[in-house]
């Protein structure tokens, strides 16, 4: 198992994101995360609904096996907290804030990016967790400059009531907010990364207390990444090692 690359300990980590999800849509928006989306579904969560993040139910290999209009994810999954989504962020904060909308002042910003998209919908919910594939100061903000994604506080005075940050993966390690009033925690740092290296990489303090090391794929696992899932070894492209 020595030849473990980071990709794949990302692709395990995204995986365990849906650990004990049981039977609910799951939206994972990335490449990695729809690996470890149907990585999960072929081995401890098999009970998952993959979804492509809009209407398509799809099989692990990527096969479309059902399809629900998109009134009636907004009708039966969307409200009532059924679906677990991974996002991308361009930013996220101390609160678990995400911005995929701009980077700048509203007003003028210096860069124009998605658009808020379902971040509000999402947040508000059901389960969001989120994937970022460089672990930088640039996307770990003090302050998002836009809030798509809806972080604790203003969750909490907005009454959310089916708001979840759950986990943010990123090609470093793992992230949560499960802190004392929703401080953010490093849960695990990947294999060769150090605890140092991903808090100076953070603007803002984390939780270190209890780190452990993120999860290597069993030998099952890494053949189905490595000759299923990814034959190709597309993901050395996003996570290089």
């Amino acid at each position: 198992m020595s030849d473990v690359t980071r990709a794949e300990v990302a692709v395990v980590a995204c995986a365990e994101l849906f650990r004990g999800d049981g039977e609910i849509v799951v939206s994972p928006m990335g490449f990695i995360p729809s690996l470890g989306a149907r990585l999960a579904r072929l081995t401890f969560e098999p009970d998952i609904l993959l979804s492509d993040g809009e209407a398509y139910l799809m099989t692990p290999e990527a096969v479309v096996e059902g399809w629900q209009p998109f009134r009636k994810v907004l009708d039966t999954v969307v409200p009532r907290g059924k679906r677990h989504v991974v996002m991308g962020a361009n930013q996220i904060d101390r609160e678990g804030n995400q911005n995929i909308s701009a980077i700048g002042e509203h007003a003028r910003p210096k860069k124009q990016l998605l658009g808020v998209r379902g971040g509000p919908g999402n947040t508000a919910n059901h389960r969001t967790s989120y994937w970022v594939p460089r672990h930088g100061k640039r996307v770990f903000v003090d302050q998002v400059d836009v809030v798509s994604g809806v972080g604790y506080a203003r969750a909490r005075e907005a009454g959310l009531r089916h708001h979840d940050v759950h986990r943010v993966v990123t090609n470093l390690g793992v992230l949560d907010f499960g802190g004392e009033d929703h401080a953010p925690r490093l849960l695990s740092v990947h294999p060769g990364v150090s605890v140092d290296e991903v808090v100076a990489a953070t603007t803002f303090p984390l939780i270190t207390d209890g780190v452990t090391e993120s999860r290597l794929p069993t030998e099952s696992e890494l053949l189905l990444i490595r000759t299923s899932l990814d034959p190709k070894s597309s993901r050395d492209k996003e996570v290089p090692s």
